[in-house]
Order: C-alpha cells, then structure tokens, then sequence
C-alpha cells in the first residue's frame, strides 16, 4: 500500500506542479510575441503531465484494491494525495520566475535549432541544469503588489477555484466511493471517474479559459496592459491553490454522493 501511495504522491506533485508553471506561458507569449514556438515548447511539459495522468490511474486503482482487501478506510492515503497537488501548486508558484527566464530562453533556442528533441537533449545537459540553478530566483513581492483585481471578472476566479477542486479530487473521489458500495458496483463506482473528470475538463475549456485567452489576446494587441496578464496569471494560480485546499474538504462529501448512485 506504501508503494502505491507514494508513487502516487509524486505522480500528482508533478502534475499540478506543470499544470501550475503552464499559466506562466501566457506572460512569456506576450511578452516575447511568439505564441506559436510558445505554445510548441510547452507541449512538451504537457506531455509529461498527460503521461504522469495516464500512471496516475492505475496506482489509484491498485492503492483502493489494497485497502478494500485488508478492509482499511484509505481517507487519510488519499489526504495526502491531496496534499501533494496543493505542494505541486506551491512549489510551481515558487518556480514560475526561474521558468519564465529558463523558458523565454528556450524559445529563441527553438528558432534558431528547429528541433525540440535537439532543445531538450541541450536542455537536459549538466552545464545548463547547472546554469539554470545558479541563475534561479524568487517571486518579488512588487508581483503581488501590482495586482490590479477589479480588472479581473471575479466570476472567472470562483470558477476556477471549484473547477480546480473537482479536477483534484475526481478521480480520487470516484475510487474512493468504490469502498462505500457493495461489492458488486465497486467497478463501476470506480469507473465513473473518467466521466467526473471530463466534465470538468470541459468546463474549463468552456468557462475559464475563453475569457483568460480574451484578456491575453487584449494584451497582445495592446488593448490591456501587459500587467492585467500578471494580474490574471497571479489569480488564477491563486485560485487554483485555494481549489486543491477546497479539495480536502469535498473529498468525502463528493465519494458519498457518487456512492450513492450505486446503492
């Protein structure tokens, strides 16, 4: 059961760590003008996050089974869990000016190679691991203090903020309702986690990042300055660590209600 949960852990940890850093590419977008390479390079994060999310599954899968065998609740295994995608956000937080500069670099890299594999390789080398850690920073507090939040609709905020939660705890939750039901419906308890995670999925594509994509596209034409971008980038992060927190307090709420379509 340990390995599973750790594994687990880590798996998520850098999930919502690469979810969190990819609200940055905005800010390096439009401040470089180059979307396209932008959004090219980052691809290849997200893929590492897709494939984080498809190992993601099965160490749920097999953490629940545990637990149901030996007839042990896994709440407190999966708090962790929880845990983890809110230090995964934190530490994204923590690195988002370290992978601005690393990434903006990068970008006028790929113009000139061509060649993401050729980047990456180059990327990985001891050298330039080791330049990029002597050359890390920190969040400035002026960040935070320029933010100007009337210029953000804050229903955009509340909607990331629970689209957030349920994106953290939806496949956790439906797994876990697995242990609330008989027998005979653990299987499909389990299985609608696929279902709770598209949906909201979706959401976000049709809620918050329409309305985020208006303001950065404001920017780059120079109708918005570039520090409403900050400003949405600051928020939306902050709300998406206040969703994974919301998530400690759905958990149990959203199993029993799953569970409940089972019994």
């Amino acid at each position: 059961m340990e390995r599973y949960l750790w594994n687990l852990v880590a798996l998520t940890f850098i999930i919502h760590l690469i979810d969190t850093l990819s609200y940055s590419v905005r800010l390096s977008a439009v401040k470089s003008g180059q979307f396209a390479l932008s959004t090219s390079l980052f691809n290849v994060f997200v893929l590492i996050s897709r494939t984080a999310n498809m190992l993601q599954g099965p160490l749920i899968g097999g953490l629940i089974g545990v637990s149901i065998v030996i007839g042990v609740d896994p709440v407190n295994e999966i708090s962790k869990v929880i845990f983890a995608s809110t230090g995964g956000t934190l530490a994204g937080i923590i690195l988002i000016p370290t992978f601005l500069r690393v990434f903006h670099a990068a970008v006028a890299r790929l113009e000139s190679t061509g060649s993401l594999p050729l980047l990456v390789i180059q990327g990985l080398s001891i050298n330039n691991i080791k330049l990029i850690a002597k050359n890390s920073i920190l969040p400035s507090k002026q960040t935070f203090e320029s933010i100007r939040w009337h210029d953000i609709p804050k229903r955009l905020l509340i909607f990331n903020t629970l689209l957030t939660a349920i994106y953290t705890v939806g496949v956790l939750a439906a797994f876990y309702s697995a242990t609330l039901v008989a027998p005979e419906y653990q299987l499909a308890a389990s299985s609608s986690s696929g279902m709770i995670n598209g949906v909201a999925t979706i959401l976000l594509t049709l809620v918050v990042d329409p309305k985020a994509a208006i303001i950065t596209d404001q920017a780059f034409r120079g109708d918005r300055p570039y520090s409403d971008v900050k400003t949405l980038v600051v928020l939306l992060i902050g709300t998406k660590l206040l969703g994974t927190l919301l998530g400690q307090i759905i958990l149990t709420p959203a199993a029993s209600l799953i569970a409940h379509f089972y019994q």
